[in-house]
């Protein structure tokens, strides 16, 4: 973790802000935390663990600290994004359920390359990307309604 909250710090320092020690304990907590977060997750893991933090903290450091592409903020839903912490970890993409609100985590070669062609035949050059895709998990994918039986 500390290699991953010393990149972040030298994202914040070429950015002109400090890592102060508020912002550090966000930053902190978020790596230690697995999987996906929301800003106020944060907040409540950082009280119960008796660290007293504002809310415009928060929301400030992870608005900076995922413009380095070391966080990612993920919206998948009604405006609440959701963090992510990616140094160390291989990019992945997202399947969203829009019923129970599980993320699962995804790698398929074929889209990456058919990314890699797009953005070549339009010469774009890619900064990152996000892809997700919405829809129904195993659990909630809605059930085929009984047909109704003839007499």
């Amino acid at each position: 973790m500390a290699e991953q909250l010393k990149s972040i710090e030298e994202f914040m320092k070429s950015r002109g802000f400090k890592l102060t020690r508020p912002r550090r304990r966000v930053v902190e907590k978020l790596l230690a935390v697995k999987g996906h977060v929301t800003a106020d997750d944060l907040i409540d893991l950082l009280r119960k663990g008796g660290t007293p933090v504002s809310r415009a903290t928060v929301y400030r450091t992870l608005g900076i600290v995922s413009q380095s592409g070391l966080i990612d903020g993920h919206d998948f839903q009604g405006g609440k994004k959701v963090y992510e912490p990616m140094v160390g970890r291989a990019h992945h993409d997202h399947l969203f359920c829009i019923s129970c609100g599980k993320v699962i985590e995804f790698s398929e070669e074929a889209i990456e390359r058919l990314q890699d062609l797009v953005v070549a035949r339009y010469r774009f050059t890619p900064v990152y990307h996000s892809h997700k895709i919405f829809g129904y998990c195993e659990t909630c994918t809605p059930k085929p309604a009984l047909k109704a039986r003839r007499s």
